[in-house]
């Protein structure tokens, strides 16, 4: 057992407060631990708002020292990093303009963590130590993430591990008790531990879809979809039938983003339960997206019901995003936008027929701590208001801090998206964020994230690519990007038109459609991009190295 030293912020009767006492005139913190657990409940004395919460230990880090750092939201960067690594946050590009850099951070954790120094990082949620090569770890994991996210720091040149909790918001009455810490601390082989905190510790079942395999639209043609697309490409993949499991319409049919029953008519002439019926006859499930939680400054909705969203102390709404022309974010506290959401939600699942929901950018409701609550706590109203209003139907969430989900989204991205030319545009040129789509990083946190995979839910590694147009990509660079999604993940979705595909692309569809027997032993760096992969495919033993930098790797020897 460690002793950990506290450091905490609060506020008190207006006046900014810092102590090191676990017990002090404003609250007492009990703690208690085990080999495997880690327990602390802070009870207020005062009525008082929490601000931060660290307890920090020792912990020596040698040169094959490994930590797993994972990324704030579903789109974030996740991966095992060493004492000379660094991580960058934000450029200075976006840093010039204060409306600019904070755009630009909202999808990330900039405002509340640090970035690039030697050695330092930070995990959300759970995270492990591993010396490389081993197929041991030591995971750290949270139980307690509805009620503010937990995050890991290690400071590996001074040898320094903090639990922190991020809390800031948090309102608590005299007498008040906040559970501030459950964890679980396991020692095991890989998949033993992470067995061990989802089904044992969290009490999590194993997600009900077991793999699906299908189309989605987005990342041909983004938003330039229509009813004559939609139909042709279900079409092309009829040689695929057999194999193909769902098809998910993308944004686009809507006319503005926040107006979802409101079906652009120029584009889907005959509307969107005409397209769920023709997926269906085809034997498929249908999937739509929507972004629940956010409507356009320009939609009907943001300017009939601008008491709606959120807003600022001032009394402004909020832009939540900068897509769409901008976006707000609504307040799932008010009880016009909560029945609001109930309502789309039941037109499109029940009359409409659509058997899957792909909810996206769902991090926009907790930008920042409001009401008495900090932004774990709002994130989980949020994903509690979804599963109550989809009831039982599918959900894919994306753009979702990941902890929130676990057990209650059937399936999620893990990854951001696939960039359509492998080697990255201007914006990854920049390392605009750790969230932008990015071939290298998709794949990168496939691999890093497969323990969520069967566990936390089915994960949606992004999509795969087999086209010749369109697309910036070798034969091997299609093939690697498609494998690593198929050995771990469970959501397996490609973006083409399968109709223009030769009898090769065919048949390779028709191969990473197909289920397979997968086990990962051990996937690691052997330098900063090369990752070597020791897996097990129906039970013959094969290795997969790749160079994540240009996409070369021996995926012909893995086929």
């Amino acid at each position: 057992m460690n002793n950990y030293t506290l450091n905490a912020r609060l506020t008190c009767g207006g006046n900014a407060i810092g102590t090191s006492d676990f017990e002090n005139e404003w609250f007492d913190l009990a703690l208690e631990q085990t080999d495997t657990t880690l327990k602390a409940v802070l009870t207020a004395k005062k009525d008082l708002v929490l601000n931060d919460f660290m307890l920090t230990t020792g912990r020596t880090f040698r040169d094959n020292d490994l930590f797993f750092l994972n990324g704030f939201q579903s789109w974030s960067t996740t991966e095992e990093v060493g004492r000379n690594d660094v991580t960058e946050g934000l450029p200075k590009v976006v840093s010039f303009h204060k409306f600019v850099k904070t755009q630009a951070g909202q999808m990330g954790d900039y405002a509340y963590t640090e970035y690039g120094v030697p050695g330092c990082f930070h995990s959300f949620t759970f995270t492990y130590f591993r010396k490389k090569g081993s197929h041991f770890i030591e995971l750290w994991g949270s139980r307690a993430d509805r009620n503010g996210f937990t995050i890991f720091d290690v400071d590996m040149p001074r040898g320094r591990f903090t639990l922190r909790r991020e809390v800031d918001g948090t309102a608590l009455k005299a007498g008040d008790t906040f559970l501030m810490y459950d964890l679980l601390v396991c020692e095991a082989e890989y998949e033993q531990a992470f067995d061990t905190y989802f089904f044992d510790f969290l009490g999590v079942k194993k997600p009900r879809l077991e793999r699906l395999a299908g189309y989605t639209s987005w990342y041909n043609y983004f938003s330039k979809i229509n009813e004559e697309i939609i139909y042709r490409d279900l079409n092309g993949l009829d040689f695929a039938q057999e194999e193909t499991q769902i098809f998910q319409i993308d944004d686009g049919y809507q006319e503005h983003t926040g107006d979802w029953l409101i079906t652009d008519k120029e584009k889907f002439p005959h509307g969107m339960k005409a397209c769920a019926d023709a997926i269906h006859a085809k034997g498929y499930k249908a999937g739509i997206w929507l972004a629940p939680f956010c409507a356009a400054t320009k939609s009907k909705v943001a300017k009939e019901h601008p008491d709606w969203f959120i807003k600022n102390e001032k009394g402004r709404r909020i832009l939540a995003h900068f897509g769409w022309g901008f976006a707000y974010a609504f307040d799932i506290y008010n009880p016009g936008a909560r029945e609001y959401i109930k309502h789309f939600f039941d037109v499109i699942l029940n009359d409409w027929g659509y058997d899957l929901v792909k909810l996206d950018f769902l991090y926009s409701i907790c930008e920042y701590p409001r009401l008495g609550k900090n932004r774990g706590q709002l994130m989980a109203d949020g994903i509690d208001l979804l599963r109550e209003a989809c009831g039982d139907k599918l959900i894919l969430g994306c753009g979702a801090p990941l902890g929130s989900c676990f057990g209650i989204f059937d399936a999620c991205r893990i990854g951001p998206d696939a960039n359509k030319v492998y080697s990255g545009d201007l914006l990854n040129k920049l390392a605009l964020t750790r969230e932008i789509p990015s071939s290298r990083h998709a794949m990168v946190n496939t691999i890093f994230r497969r323990c969520l995979d069967g566990r936390a839910f089915a994960n949606d590694p992004d999509v795969f690519f087999l086209r010749e147009d369109n697309l910036e990509y070798s034969v091997t660079q299609k093939l690697l990007l498609a494998k690593l999604n198929d050995i771990m993940g469970s959501i397996i979705f490609m973006s083409d038109n399968a109709g223009d595909y030769d009898a090769k692309a065919a048949d390779h569809l028709k191969y990473f459609f197909t289920a397979k027997d997968y086990s990962v032993q051990l996937a690691e760096y052997e330098t900063a991009d090369i990752i070597r992969i020791e897996y097990t495919e129906n039970g013959t033993a094969k290795t997969l190295r790749l160079n994540l930098a240009d996409g070369n790797s021996n995926i012909m020897e893995n086929l």
